[in-house]
């Protein structure tokens, strides 16, 4: 149980320390009155590539701030938390990649904000939960579906807004597919069927070799001690 909850709270570490440091920034541009979009992804022009590292972090308010901040924190524990062996790699590959490829694809214009993270975040679970076939993880993917199942309509300009970075949202699920194929063989696997039973079959079958053995040495002790006490 103590494992478990350390586990947990592990897996919270990251997600918290994001959303903190989510918050600093946007309390300390809004109050010094600075703006920060030009850290954003401006794509396919030089200034807009320190955004590819940066655009996730800033935020146009903090209405963007808060409707980013539950998802990007439970995905994140998410992923910490059942891919905990691979997700600092699949974190960041989606982080960058997502940038990368709105830079590329990207409407003229200052792209910013987590979302595009949060797609990938939400694409790979649902994905790599059913590619592994495993029930716990195939959990995920179907609570993930419930509720950001929505999340698919705004990666398309017709149906998203026109201040809205579909390209950003269309980058992050790019990403997340990609991660969930890429990944496949790495982190949390199903296990064999029946490998319990058959490791159970295969002690039992050595304790009996070892018995038959220690009986047949036995045995052979025996006899000896009976030859010896008998000379001829």
């Amino acid at each position: 149980m103590k494992q478990d909850l350390r586990k947990i709270l592990l897996a919270m570490t990251l997600p918290l320390f994001l959303i903190f440091i989510l918050y600093i920034i946007k309390i300390l541009e809004v109050g010094m009155d600075w703006d920060f979009t030009r850290l954003g992804v401006y794509p396919m022009e030089q200034r807009g590539m320190f955004g590819i590292f940066a655009h996730p972090l800033i935020h146009s308010n903090f209405a963007h701030l808060f409707a980013n901040t539950l998802p990007l924190f439970f995905l994140t524990w998410c992923l910490f938390y059942f891919y905990r062996g691979i997700a600092p790699y699949i974190f960041f590959i989606i982080w960058i990649g997502c940038g990368t490829i709105t830079f590329i694809i990207g409407k003229p214009g200052w792209h910013i904000g987590a979302s595009g993270v949060i797609y990938g975040l939400a694409f790979f679970l649902f994905f790599s939960g059913l590619l592994r076939k495993y029930t716990p993880l195939i959990a995920i993917s179907l609570l993930v579906t419930f509720l950001y199942g929505g999340l698919v309509w705004q990666m398309f300009p017709y149906f998203t807004p026109a201040n809205t970075s579909w390209e950003g949202h269309l980058s992050g699920a790019i990403m997340g597919s990609l991660c969930a194929f890429a990944f496949i063989g790495y982190g949390p696997q199903r296990p064999e069927p029946f490998a319990e039973e058959e490791e159970e079959e295969e002690e039992k079958s050595n304790t009996n070799e070892e018995e038959i053995i220690k009986q047949a040495v036995s045995e052979k002790e025996e006899l000896t001690n009976h030859a010896t006490g008998n000379p001829m």
